[in-house]
């Protein structure tokens, strides 16, 4: 999940992520797969995120 309000656009999430994460346009971050085949890059780029814009929601 993606909150674009808090993103500041730092790019770390599509650094360490970038076939589940973009920085778009506007500069906020933009959710590229709900369900991304490297999930030890997706919780590395969650982790590093410096404002906590982006996290994991895990299935119930």
């Amino acid at each position: 999940m993606a909150d674009r309000e808090v993103c500041v656009g730092a790019g770390s999430c599509e650094l360490l992520a970038p076939d589940a994460f973009e920085v778009d346009d506007d500069g906020a971050v933009r959710v590229l797969q709900e369900r991304p085949d490297d999930a030890a890059a997706v919780r590395d780029a969650v982790s590093q995120c410096p404002t906590g814009a982006i996290s994991l929601l895990e299935d119930a």
